[in-house]
């Protein structure tokens, strides 16, 4: 018996939600693949890649300072000095200073940590559970040998000086980067565009401008934030422990830094501080401080200050910085909101969507002039030489000279 119908057979016997299925599947293992190797990349070559992030953030920090300079009649690279130098001279003075107020208390801390200890190793002798003074020693014996065994001394001098020598090393980078990137910003910028090809140097300039703006915010928020969050928890905890006040300040100032995270774990540092050296109820209260703060931070300053420059949501920030954390440790931490928050606006301009469109796209990236061909090489065609003088008319004004055309990537 014959039937009108034919057998499906090879891609025609797989349903089309199958095939499309499939398609996805290979191309999102291929970009997977991809991002992995990349992470790979930059774990491999992190003391590398760490100090130019840290340069590229502290020449954001600094470029205002410079050009303040530069409108005083100041020339660019003695600006460029005085800034890096500030900064260096501000940062040792803030670190003595909290050195020598965690000298002046801390053995009043100890004092009061060790009182405590005792107290509460007297209610666990008189309290509810009835331990004796041979139990504690054996439960006190045996903490003690777990920590020993997990922490790896021995290992951890071991590595101390090779860790010394990359913090080291790192230091010099992220100072010799930030000071190239203060000077010739924008000439570094046009020589890494111009690696492009023609058509896509265009769309990479103007991307690469708008997420410039965004890390500026994002670096400028934070600072303040960081700020705002240290002289609260800061004041606040100067009335519990006056000694320690300014370390923990600082030490807030610092984990500010790290969205959420960190304010989380300093003001828990903050309130624990106060628990040792004055109880439950300074603890309470200082608590109830660290919160205020927090939510006047929150709900205040980076919604006014932020805007629609660093747009993600709560969620998409603790997820980001919780990767991140996983991914490279405290690192990861502080560089994961920026790098999400820059890559969040580059990749919604190339989308046709300008987040910032009062920068227009007035500023081009110059084509540098290629060398002279000598006699007997190859030589370009003409519909390569053709695309490439449409592409310097029409992009950046008919220039073709080598240096910038306007001011510099820190500008």
């Amino acid at each position: 018996m014959s039937s009108d119908r034919t057998s499906p057979s090879g891609a025609d016997a797989v349903p089309l939600s199958i095939r499309a299925a499939a398609s996805w599947s290979w191309r999102i293992l291929l970009i997977a693949a991809a991002v992995a190797g990349l992470l790979w990349l930059l774990a491999a070559l992190k003391t590398i890649v760490v100090p130019v992030a840290i340069a590229l953030l502290l020449t954001i920090l600094l470029a205002p300072v410079r050009r303040t300079l530069e409108r005083w009649h100041v020339r660019r690279g003695l600006a460029t000095a005085i800034s890096i130098v500030g900064l260096i001279v501000l940062v040792g003075a803030l670190v003595t200073l909290a050195g020598r107020s965690i000298v002046g208390g801390f053995q009043d801390l100890a004092d009061q940590a060790v009182a405590g200890f005792k107290q509460f190793t007297t209610w666990l002798a008189e309290g509810p559970l009835s331990l004796d003074s041979k139990q504690l020693s054996d439960y006190g014996q045996q903490l003690q040998d777990s920590v020993v065994e997990s922490s790896g001394l021995v290992s951890g001098a071991l590595g101390a000086a090779t860790t010394v020598g990359h913090v080291l090393v790192g230091a010099v980078i992220a100072l010799f980067c930030t000071i190239f990137f203060l000077l010739d910003g924008r000439t570094i910028w046009t020589w890494l565009v111009n690696l492009l090809p023609v058509r896509a140097r265009e769309n990479v300039h103007q991307a690469g401008r708008r997420g410039l703006v965004t890390l500026s915010a994002y670096v400028r928020t934070q600072i303040l934030v960081a700020f705002v969050d240290a002289v609260g928890i800061g004041v606040g905890s100067a009335f519990f422990v006056p000694a320690l006040a300014l370390p923990i300040g600082i030490l807030v100032f610092i984990g500010s830094f790290v969205p959420i995270i960190g304010a989380i774990v300093t003001g828990a540092i903050a309130t624990a501080v106060v628990l040792v050296a004055n109880g439950w109820v300074a603890a309470l209260i200082m608590l109830g401080i660290v919160l205020l703060v927090q939510q006047a931070e929150s709900h205040i300053l980076q919604p006014f200050l932020m805007g629609h420059a660093v747009s993600l949501h709560p969620v998409a920030v603790v997820l980001v910085v919780a990767a991140g954390s996983l991914a490279a440790g405290i690192v990861g931490a502080l560089f994961a909101v920026p790098l999400a928050a820059v890559l969040n606006t580059i990749l919604l301009y190339l989308h046709g969507h300008d987040k910032f469109p009062e920068l227009g796209t007035e500023d081009h990236v110059p084509l540098l002039r290629r060398r002279p061909q000598l006699p007997g090489t190859l030589l370009w065609s003409g519909r390569a030489s053709s695309q490439e003088t449409a592409t310097t008319g029409g992009t950046s004004g008919g220039s073709t000279t080598d240096g910038p055309s306007s001011p510099d990537a820190s500008s």
